[in-house]
């Protein structure tokens, strides 16, 4: 019988980024420049932009209007990134485009990381012949006007959340955004994130689903890369991040199993590699912050009988 224990100890690896290293993301901190004024308090969250589906245009241009737009944000002191892989905490910006008498019509949908619509900015006309054959340059007086805007609008709803939620704003515990595992076979997508909010929550961290009043985001992705002799590698990588979309650490593991192992209940495999894991996420959240939780550093031990704990069968013990 396979040891569970395995996949959760072998190759544990820990990528911490020291908070110190953390302001290069945010030029505004420390020489705001023109719009100094306005952003005395930084924005607190990142922009993620994806190349548009439904504007009109081939995917070449698409991804060049997405970088056009990030581009013009980031003058505009906003940070933000062009991608199609955003961070739990990104906000994004929605781009579609329709024809019209007077030319190709844009508009720019602000959403919160939730998925929920916070404002719509509409672009400057543009000639269709200008759309759909794109110069270099093409995008960019339309995506400054707009970044302008989308700027504008981004002020107005944050100060309208901090003034409806000031319990986000608040001390107390650290949330965590965990809404998903992808990637695993069996039902190992949901038995992990089942088990690393349990032992998150018990080193103190308060894990939710939404992005609001989240201070940090937690992703999981599995990767299976088959190998010779039927066996399969089992990647498992956990992502940590804060909300203006700063990668802060990944905690790595990684084995080799016979192939098909995964395609079943996880059980005690879910219970074990997020018991490993959850120990290095904490150290990349304590590493991002100032204090520790007012917790112990050990989770409080489970009652017998429950996996993990020595008298279950399907546990290995550890190796002398």
């Amino acid at each position: 019988m396979w040891a569970a224990r395995a996949l959760g100890r072998l190759a544990l690896v820990l990528a911490l980024l020291l908070p110190a290293a953390c302001g290069d993301l945010q030029p505004y901190r420390g020489r705001p420049g023109r719009t100094g004024a306005r952003l005395a308090v930084p924005l607190a969250l990142r922009l993620a932009v994806a190349a548009p589906t439904q504007a009109l245009l081939t995917d070449q241009a698409a991804k060049q209007l997405a970088e056009a737009l990030a581009t013009a944000l980031q003058a505009e002191e906003i940070p933000a990134t062009a991608t199609e892989r955003p961070m739990p905490l990104d906000w994004h910006i929605d781009i579609v485009a329709e024809s019209a008498p007077r030319g190709v019509l844009t508009k720019f949908r602000l959403l919160d990381a939730d998925g929920q619509e916070q404002g719509v900015v509409a672009g400057q006309p543009m000639p269709p012949q200008v759309w759909t054959n794109p110069g270099p340059d093409a995008f960019n007086p339309m995506v400054a006007q707009a970044a302008r805007a989308i700027s504008t609008l981004l002020l107005q709803v944050e100060a309208a959340r901090k003034q409806m939620d000031p319990v986000a704003l608040a001390g107390g515990p650290a949330r965590v955004r965990f809404s998903r595992v992808v990637g695993a076979p069996g039902d190992g997508n949901t038995a992990l994130a089942a088990r690393m909010r349990e032992f998150l929550s018990r080193y103190g961290y308060v894990m939710q689903e939404v992005s609001d009043g989240a201070t940090f985001g937690l992703e999981g992705r599995v990767n299976l890369v088959a190998q010779p002799g039927a066996m399969q590698r089992v990647e498992i990588v956990w992502r940590v991040s804060r909300r203006d979309g700063e990668e802060l650490g990944q905690v790595v593991q990684m084995n080799e199993v016979p192939a098909g192992t995964l395609n079943r209940p996880w059980g005690d495999v879910a219970y074990v590699v997020a018991e490993e894991a959850a120990g290095g996420i904490r150290q990349v959240l304590v590493n991002a912050t100032t204090a520790e939780p007012a917790t112990s550093a050990v989770p409080p031990p489970l009652p017998a009988g429950l996996p993990g704990r020595s008298d279950n069968p399907l546990v290995a013990p550890p190796s002398r």
